[in-house]
């Protein structure tokens, strides 16, 4: 179970990185948009494959993470659901010509956005409670996620906070990959057997000792 944690955080680290060069290519896409233009029908195009990739990915990455870790019910929900948000903004950032309901440009959804990005990013402090350089990680995250509401003061669209976000959780997932390679942090999988000691071998020889002393 081990193995298929690493191939989770593997594939959750490249997931989030191909959210940011979507969101990087929506950048582009509208800075140069034009109706007739085969550029912007390319970099939609290019748009289009990085969102199904990078969900596929984080998908994937959701699927190994929820059935090889042990307990962390909080974790799994709010990793699930921080997938579900990305997947369903980055449709309605790449389709928002076509949909008038969508305001990109709302305060609002750049708020709520962060903040349960935010919220997911803090839910992986269940991986290791008590490790303190695993806390400062976290808490170093969810400040780059919350730098996502900057797009209000910039008085740029939401998918700037796309971008910060799929930052916030690379930066998440490299750490943990890194953190795990130097074994400074502890993740129990299922199927993980406990270190029991052995106190048979200490009792027998303290009655051998005692023995040896009446003599």
């Amino acid at each position: 179970m081990q193995e298929k944690l690493s191939k989770g955080l593997f594939f959750g680290l490249i997931g989030n990185v191909l959210f940011v060069a979507f969101g990087l290519i929506c950048f582009i896409y509208y800075c140069t948009y034009d109706v007739t233009s085969i550029l912007s029908s390319i970099l939609e195009a290019l748009a289009y494959c990085t969102e199904f990739l990078g969900f596929g990915l984080l998908a994937y990455s959701d699927y190994l993470l929820c059935s090889s870790l042990r307990f962390r019910r909080l974790l799994k929900i709010s990793y699930s659901a921080y997938i579900l948000l990305e997947a369903v903004m980055m449709a309605l950032e790449l389709n928002s010509y076509r949909l008038e309901f969508y305001k990109p440009y709302s305060v609002v959804l750049v708020i709520l956005h962060t903040i349960i990005s935010g919220a997911a990013c803090f839910s992986f402090l269940q991986l290791d409670p008590d490790n303190t350089r695993f806390e400062v990680i976290i808490v170093t995250c969810i400040g780059i996620a919350l730098c996502g509401m900057i797009a209000v003061l910039l008085g740029v669209r939401v998918y700037f906070s796309i971008i910060v976000n799929a930052v916030c959780f690379s930066v998440l997932f490299g750490s943990i990959m890194f953190l795990r390679s130097r074994e400074e942090i502890e993740i129990d999988c299922h199927g993980d057997k406990a270190n029991v000691r052995n106190f048979s071998s200490t009792f027998f020889s303290e009655k051998e000792d005692e023995k040896t002393d009446k003599e």
